[in-house]
């Protein structure tokens, strides 16, 4: 019989996301077959320190001391000889108390985890990993980056300006002036590299900008201020694959409060899903269309969920942004709109574990020296 594949869930992490990747990463490991999988929980702290061993989902969850003390703190071996897990207090030498791992699912939102920095950390150590590259990482986490990339391959996208934290500090009227110029009101104010609704703020008019601006830059140096696309319908759709990704059908967001936040997506019900979404037949098919055009723009891999504006009377359709590592509770919209598509969610994990393995081979096969 061949033994139970051994994956690494990866969860918690340094990122205003942390309760976010709780709840993703405990719908994950329950959907995980104790038949096939032997599950090895991977618990991250705010201050990043990796925790194995006991309970690290319950621990982080209920921040408690006393059981965080129960765990073991460890690292991953950057050795793709020999990669594994390692107790902090072993040697690095090859036959320390490594744990070894054939696949890691890194259930990690916002940054540290989606930015494309722990997928560096998994190349490295040369270990196969469920999601999108260092890259494609990289770009759909930054929202400005992400933009200029999906601008250059053509995608449909609302008017949006950069601002950094050091320009509003040097001169915070100029950047009110130019905000005010280029976009107008109302608008969206966002840090850049961050998910999940967290520092956004949806501006009225001049006198809302400067709070809406210091309030994006408590979590990142770059802010995007967007124009809001008034009177469009807010419309997702999940992408799954590698080389040849499918696309879901679309669903639909009606936000309870002023817009689709934190709150709302994950601490009340005011919110309603609608899938499929109240838009035509043409139009669903040109959400899936351009929802593979913009995971392909930036190079993903495995999963995302591409978000998109659409007019309900003309059907004008708006990218708004890709999420390589989209919330996935079982009430998240990613697995709902797959097991709307015919994909429930125990298969949908096993379906990116083997995306994973697969993408893993084919960067096996490739030369990594050239005899000239």
């Amino acid at each position: 019989m061949n033994r139970r594949l051994r994956v690494g869930v990866l969860f918690g992490g340094r990122s205003g996301e942390h309760e976010v990747s709780l709840m993703s990463a405990e719908a994950i490991i329950r959907a995980l077959d104790p038949q096939r999988y032997d599950v090895i929980p991977i618990g991250i702290t705010k201050e990043g320190k990796w925790l194995i061993g006991a309970d690290p989902l319950k621990a982080l969850r209920e921040s408690s001391g006393r059981l965080a003390d129960a765990l073991t703190p460890a690292h991953l071996v950057v050795d793709p000889q020999e990669p594994g897990l390692a107790p902090v207090q072993q040697e690095q030498g090859r036959g320390s108390n490594r744990i070894g791992v054939d696949v890691f699912f890194p259930v990690l939102h916002g940054p540290y985890g989606e930015d494309g920095t722990v997928q560096g950390l998994f190349e490295l150590a040369g270990v196969p990993y469920v999601g999108s590259g260092v890259a494609a990482s990289a770009v759909g986490m930054d929202k400005a980056l992400m933009r200029d990339v999906f601008a250059a391959h053509g995608l449909p996208l609302l008017d949006w300006v950069v601002v950094t934290r050091f320009e509003l500090e040097r001169d915070p009227d100029a950047v009110v002036a130019r905000v005010s110029d280029a976009i107008g009101f109302p608008c969206f104010v966002k840090p850049a590299n961050l998910g999940s609704s967290v520092g956004v703020s949806k501006v009225h008019d001049p006198g809302q900008l400067m709070p809406a601006l210091k309030e994006a830059a408590r979590f990142d140096r770059k802010l995007l201020v967007e124009k809001a696309a008034v009177g469009y319908r807010e419309v997702e759709c999940s992408v799954l694959g590698n080389e040849e990704p499918i696309a879901s059908i679309a669903g639909e967001i009606v936000p309870g409060g002023d817009f689709y936040d934190y709150r709302s997506k994950y601490l009340d019900d005011s919110s309603q899903l609608i899938i499929p979404a109240r838009i035509s037949a043409q139009a669903m098919e040109e959400v899936r269309r351009l929802a593979i055009a913009a995971f392909r723009a930036i190079d993903a891999a495995g999963l995302a969920r591409v978000d998109f504006f659409v007019h309900p009377e003309t059907e004008e359709i708006l990218v708004n942004e890709i999420n390589t590592m989209p919330g996935f509770t079982r009430i998240s919209m990613y697995p709902k709109l797959w097991e709307a598509s015919g994909i429930p969610f125990n298969e949908l994990v096993d379906r990116l574990i083997e995306l994973a393995l697969e993408r893993h081979r084919v960067r096996q096969s490739l030369e990594t020296s050239y005899p000239g």
